[in-house]
């Protein structure tokens, strides 16, 4: 579909202003990548267009008028050089991923980032301990189905942050007159891809439950993080923590109260953040989700947590709206952002009527098609029935299976934080043999590839795995 011209680019000369490759060095941990420069005057306001057909993305542009909906997109391009080392464009690069990421798009597809509006949450949660269980699964299936139709973004997963780095390291290779380039892998050891197991426990039944999730989780081989609630809901005794711990399973906090209220007022977050630390140095955890998948990461820096598991990857059956559109863990100031990739098991099986890991293995295809992570929230609250279990054994024994298949690396969230934090502070360095070698902590891990032009968009010659 044809974009509207954007006025300013009509018999004017352009304007450029320097936009930094440091998006790419972020996430491929380049030896070098071309200047970016943004060509003619950007558009007052953010708005959606096209970065070629098949990507859509949110934030200013001058080629074209960025529209306040998904409809009638420019495609901005067509409105692309590269030369003499430069890529110049009529965005910013960095500006469409961290718009993505920050979910600051949602207005557009959803009418508000907010749950609904604050007048129905309030209700919602004011009734939800009067509704008889059936009665609230049947309202959220109504409501949460139709989501899955909206075209952004994508459903059952959304690797758009994912498209634009590749397209935009074709165009710096393109601008350098290259056709390959080193990288440092993304997961250590050479693995392909990443896959997390994280599980929120919401009850006291969900509490008792553990041990026999421990064994199950051990039985095949993968260990897992608790996300516990401090307060209200129940009571988590010592020895239930050590056990956890001396087994060597990861404790995190969830939310304060799991009331749905942690993010409705900003100086609210802040008394509730407070409390949160204190938790969290009590627990001796270092990440945190919320509760209903809420979130603010405008907010989050009050939180005294080394990663976040807050933020869903496309929002479709969460209450708030959204998604942050990657496959792959983001730095939102020093704290790591791992994203929930994976369909929760609560929505597999209440709202969407599923009773197996067709959904999941969909999943992690088009994430492992990525190299991404592939993060799943498992509660011991829902799995407790022998329908539900037999569900969640048959998804353990295939992620057994790809993990002995050296198809993926099976991680706790404080290993992913880990590796993140060091791969962050490595560095590519061509040898005196003219190779490459990897510096910095961790680096023993750590394996170069390569990547290489291909059409518009780059291919990945992946390095071997470690057995």
């Amino acid at each position: 579909m044809v974009g509207r011209a954007h006025p300013n680019t009509q018999g004017t000369s352009s304007t450029l202003a320097s936009s930094s490759g440091q998006f790419l060095s972020e996430r491929y941990r380049l030896p070098e990548v071309a200047d970016f420069a943004i060509c003619g005057n950007q558009s007052t306001h953010s708005g959606f267009f096209q970065f070629s057909p098949e990507i859509t993305c949110y934030g200013q542009c001058s080629s074209g008028v960025p529209s306040e909906d998904l409809a009638d997109l420019h495609d901005a391009s067509t409105h692309i050089s590269c030369k003499d080392g430069v890529v110049q464009a009529s965005f910013d690069p960095a500006q469409l991923i961290e718009n993505l990421c920050f979910e600051r798009y949602v207005d557009g597809v959803s009418g508000g980032g907010a749950p609904a509006t604050q007048l129905i949450r309030n209700l919602y949660y004011l009734l939800r301990p009067a509704m008889p269980v059936f009665v609230r699964r049947h309202f959220q299936a109504l409501y949460f189905r139709g989501r899955i139709k909206r075209t952004f973004p994508a459903w059952p997963v959304d690797t758009t942050v994912e498209s634009i780095h590749e397209r935009m390291l074709a165009l710096s290779m393109r601008a350098q007159g290259i056709s390959r380039v080193p990288f440092i892998w993304f997961w250590p050891n050479g693995a392909p891809c990443c896959t997390v197991v994280t599980h929120d426990v919401e009850t006291s039944k969900g509490v008792k439950h553990c041990p026999a999730l421990m064994d199950l989780n051990d039985s095949y081989g993968v260990k897992t993080s608790f996300h516990f609630i401090p307060e209200q809901r129940y009571q988590v005794s010592e020895s239930v923590l050590a056990e956890v711990r001396r087994r060597g399973f990861e404790i995190n906090v969830h939310d304060l109260k799991h009331d749905g209220h942690l993010f409705r007022e900003h100086g609210e977050f802040l008394v509730r953040a407070q409390q949160i630390n204190h938790y969290v140095t009590k627990l001796g955890a270092s990440g945190f989700r919320s509760a209903i998948m809420y979130r603010n990461l405008d907010w989050i820096g009050a939180l005294k947590i080394r990663y976040d598991m807050s933020v869903p990857n496309a929002a479709h059956l969460d209450p708030q709206a959204g998604g942050c559109c990657t496959v792959f863990p983001f730095f939102v100031g020093e704290i790591l952002e791992i994203p929930t990739t994976m369909t929760q098991d609560y929505s597999l099986f209440h709202i969407l009527g599923q009773y197996s890991i067709e959904l999941w293995k969909q999943q992690i295809s088009i994430i492992a098609g990525k190299n991404g992570l592939a993060c799943f929230v498992v509660h011991p609250d829902y799995i407790a029935t022998p329908k539900a279990r037999r569900v969640y054994s048959d998804l353990l024994c295939h992620l057994s299976e790809m993990k002995a298949a050296m198809q993926t690396w099976i991680a706790l969230p404080g290993e992913v934080d880990e590796w993140w934090r060091q791969r962050r502070r490595m560095k590519l360095i061509r040898s005196a043999s003219h190779s490459w070698r990897i510096e910095g902590q961790g680096s023993e891990r750590a394996r170069w590839a390569w990547a290489v032009l291909d059409g518009q968009g780059v291919r990945y010659e992946h390095p071997a795995v470690d057995k």
